[in-house]
């Protein structure tokens, strides 16, 4: 019922914002009438979390490190340039694979990425891991947490360490080390439980957490730590940090190199969560001249690409190009039009993250993988 709400977001989506920030408060007030079936989700999810405490449900641990970024909510957290952070923290010493769902993928089973694989084999945060990252790490989708560490183990004997991609509610598997992501703008200890909020279990999932991050902050130097901190109540041996968005390079879809662009009239195109951080980023440098919003995971028909072109006719006079996220431009690499958008002038943002106390966040993790390495 809840993803009924939040698919119907975007069906305003051309509609103005004013109408589209009314249309999107009822919505939300219109959630709290589905406050009984909140209650039943919550004691399904209560029961299932005490059958792995107490060891009805076996859950699963591994001789290597496994580390887990996840969050308590439905999504748009910054999941995938916080795991792109662990991966440039540990790809030059360890054998690493990550590990991801594969949502939206079109595929069943478990994969390992190549250069012949697309996003509609493995989703489209896999396929960004391994674009970006290619051969200096293995890249690998399956639903089921536990039996992909086992595959990747049996294919890849030299892995050593595996990053889970959005697995906290996965109780199968038991990660060395826990961190969890909640975002500033709508963090888990003022959101509720599925379907009244966005979050998948109780607010005190989060003591399972080793770490903490609050992400998407908009700076540092006003940052109210103290009060944050107190609100979020961490244990005694958890630690809490704090993170930004870092806007990197424009990056050219045909040649997937930086480019310095001097055109200043855009249309921007989004398939995230959250665009609006992005949009408003772009507009301290450029004209939007209209913003194609659609769902999260969004699956591009040719269609909208189509759509899209007329848009390039329609605001001609102006030369404009278009920019995407990276998320998005990977569910645009290997699609069956790939050759019309290739003929239009498609970009994407990067993006990369930065943590308010950096040295001390990487030592916690480098002292947890090297104390848990496996001996040879």
């Amino acid at each position: 019922m809840s993803s009924c709400f939040f698919w119907m977001k975007y069906y305003f989506q051309f509609v103005d914002d004013k109408k589209q920030n009314t249309i999107f408060v009822t919505m939300q007030k219109l959630r709290y009438l589905l406050f009984p079936i909140t209650i039943v989700y919550i004691i399904i999810t209560m029961f299932r979390n005490w059958l792995y405490k107490v060891n009805v449900k076996r859950s699963f641990k591994f001789s290597i490190p496994v580390i887990n970024i996840g969050n308590l909510s439905m999504g748009g957290t910054g999941k995938t340039p916080h795991t792109e952070y662990l991966i440039k923290l540990l790809k030059g010493t360890h054998h690493l694979a990550t590990l991801s769902r594969g949502y939206g993928r079109k595929e069943f089973g478990f994969k390992i990425a190549d250069e012949k694989t697309t996003s509609k084999q493995i989703g489209d945060e896999p396929l960004q891991f391994y674009k970006k990252f290619g051969s200096e790490i293995t890249v690998a989708v399956e639903s089921d947490r536990v039996k992909g560490v086992m595959d990747i183990c049996y294919q890849k004997e030299e892995i050593d360490l595996v990053l889970l991609d959005d697995a906290f509610q996965h109780r199968s598997i038991q990660p060395g080390f826990n961190i969890l992501l909640t975002d500033y703008s709508h963090p888990f200890y003022n959101d509720y439980v599925l379907p009244v909020g966005d979050l998948r279990e109780l607010r005190h999932g989060k003591g399972r957490a080793d770490i903490i991050i609050m992400t998407k902050c908009p700076s540092f130097e006003n940052l109210n730590r103290t009060d944050i901190i107190q609100k979020i109540k961490p244990n005694s041996n958890q630690s809490v940090f704090f993170s930004k968005v870092i806007y990197g390079d424009v990056y050219e879809f045909n040649t997937f190199e930086t480019v310095n662009l001097t055109k200043k009239n855009i249309i921007l195109v989004t398939g995230i969560a959250k665009p609006n951080p992005l949009l408003n980023y772009l507009k301290k440098s450029y004209n939007v001249l209209e913003h194609c919003k659609f769902a999260d995971h969004y699956r591009f028909k040719e269609k909208d690409i189509d759509d899209i072109s007329n848009l390039l006719i329609k605001f001609a006079e102006l030369d404009p190009i278009i920019i995407t996220t990276e998320k998005d431009a990977m569910r645009l690499i290997g699609c069956e039009f790939e050759v019309k958008v290739k003929q239009q002038p498609w970009f994407y943002q990067s993006i990369t993250v930065a943590l308010d106390d950096k040295e001390k966040f990487d030592k916690l993790i480098l002292d947890y993988v090297q104390e848990n390495r496996r001996d040879y």
